[in-house]
């Protein structure tokens, strides 16, 4: 099996396995509304960064994230549970504000829109 096959395969089972785990296994109550959107595992296997889009107010986002960094091992342990692989990648966690920047520009894109209506209504 190729490497680059290989190691799309597992950011696909990792991203699920954490999804599931964040819908169902994690408990701890300042992990507010998450999103797992993206994994990046490195090529040999030892690195996996989850990408998290997070919705709240800043301070939950901030609260949210740093949950999840503190419940690494944990998320950890339970993939090396599922993975038949020798070595589980260690984990981290980052936010992913592609989604805030997308509705940051629609906003932006809905205001010409607004302008534009206002000057052709003079």
């Amino acid at each position: 099996m190729s490497s680059d096959v290989r190691v799309r395969k597992l950011q696909g089972f990792i991203k699920e396995e954490v999804s599931r785990m964040l819908m169902h296994g994690l408990k701890d109550p300042r992990i507010g509304f998450v999103t797992v959107t993206d994994v990046k595992v490195t090529g040999d296997l030892r690195e996996a960064t989850i990408y998290v889009s997070l919705f709240g107010s800043d301070q939950e986002k901030k609260d949210s994230l740093q949950a999840l960094k503190h419940a690494r091992g944990h998320i950890r342990s339970e993939i090396g549970k599922v993975l038949n692989i020798r070595y589980t990648p260690s984990i981290d966690f980052e936010m992913d504000t592609s989604l805030d920047y997308s509705m940051h520009i629609d906003a932006l894109l809905k205001d010409i829109k607004k302008d534009q209506t206002n000057d052709q209504d003079k």
